[in-house]
């Protein structure tokens, strides 16, 4: 019997692509069919850019589906899965399009397969708007693990905007058991690490950003580690990343440079937003938040976590959540403010 289709209205909320891409998710994770419009439409150029075309198409290829409307500037979609078919893919987004957001597409479909995906993504690995590839690698990737996936990311090749050209690899092994986790408290600071790396530019301009970082952050020089590098790549391009972690969480925040933007100023940036998040009692970022409601709405049991600001970008993610998986998503806390969030996960059931 045929599952009935899923219909998303692609304006609600925030009105952005990460509606399309948790709806593919879910659509190649319950077998249901996705009928979507007005993709996009909260955006200054609506419809498919060349990352959201390319997850598309990657969720095309790995589920087997037909799909109707798949070409750049589409707004409406209709997307059938047969399966999800492991294997090893390559797929070159073309521009300097977030590899992040791709891959977080396609990386809990993938961990549900029957057998191993060897998954190859090029395009931008540290631009705007998107979680750059230290923060998946550093921050989100070890939680995931926590919870029960088997997924090891290698960054083969950096890519920044306008020129993108990185290159990533990700191993996808199925998974056995998908548990949730407990992030309500977070405990007392036990190690901050500042990750300031360069491709293309001075030596000194990573060495500025982490001074300026030392200055800002002196009062916790004795959990403080600095470590300082440089990053194969196309163009030119700096990251200051910061990840502290605590006793029962841990949160993350970077910056990364652009041509007229002094050192410093990265590293400003960074450290303002740690400082926010310092400033408040949450357990994890606002980014995170974000990431990791899909695989907490497919865990087995309960899960929890507070979070230095409830975004759009999240009570977005959650009614999207919600049309695919019989779960209980609650969340106190008012838009932009410090929240909660408990989930019931739909476990084996979806």
């Amino acid at each position: 019997m045929p599952y009935s289709p899923i219909y998303i209205d692609g304006s609600q909320g925030e009105g952005g692509g990460q509606i399309l891409r948790t709806a593919l998710t879910l659509s190649l994770l319950t077998g249901r069919p996705l009928h979507m419009w007005k993709i996009r439409s909260g955006r200054r150029v609506p419809g498919l850019a060349a990352q959201h075309l390319k997850a598309l198409e990657a969720a095309v290829m790995i589920g087997g589906a037909s799909c109707a409307g798949a070409s750049k500037g589409s707004q409406a979609i209709e997307f059938i899965p047969q399966g999800i078919f492991p294997g090893k893919y390559q797929l070159d987004i073309g521009t300097a399009g977030s590899v992040s957001l791709v891959l977080q597409t396609l990386l809990m479909p993938l961990s549900f397969a029957p057998a191993a995906s060897l998954l190859g993504v090029r395009g931008g690995t540290h631009v705007p708007w998107s979680p750059c590839f230290h923060y998946l690698e550093r921050h989100w990737l070890p939680w995931i693990r926590q919870m029960g996936c088997r997924i090891d990311l290698t960054l083969e090749q950096a890519g920044y905007y306008p020129k993108g050209g990185g290159q990533v690899r990700a191993l996808v092994q199925p998974l056995r058991r998908l548990s949730g986790l407990d992030l309500s408290q977070r405990g007392n600071l036990e190690k901050l690490t500042c990750l300031s790396l360069s491709t293309g530019l001075p030596s000194d301009v990573a060495r500025r950003q982490v001074e300026q970082t030392q200055r800002r952050l002196a009062r916790f020089k004795g959990v403080l580690e600095v470590e300082i590098g440089r990053l194969p790549g196309l163009g030119q391009g700096c990251l200051l990343f910061l990840l502290a972690e605590f006793e029962g969480a841990r949160c993350c925040y970077y910056a990364l440079g652009q041509r007229g933007k002094p050192a410093e100023a990265v590293a400003d940036e960074a450290v303002d937003a740690l400082e926010r998040f310092l400033a408040s009692k949450a357990a994890i970022d606002e980014h995170l938040a974000d990431q990791l409601l899909v695989p907490l709405a497919l865990a087995e049991g309960k899960s929890e976590f507070t979070t230095v600001k409830v975004t759009s970008h999240l009570l977005t993610n959650i009614q999207t959540v919600k049309a695919f998986l019989p779960v209980e998503i609650n969340v106190d806390g008012t838009l932009g403010e410090v929240g909660r969030v408990r989930i019931r996960g739909a476990g084996h059931l979806f």
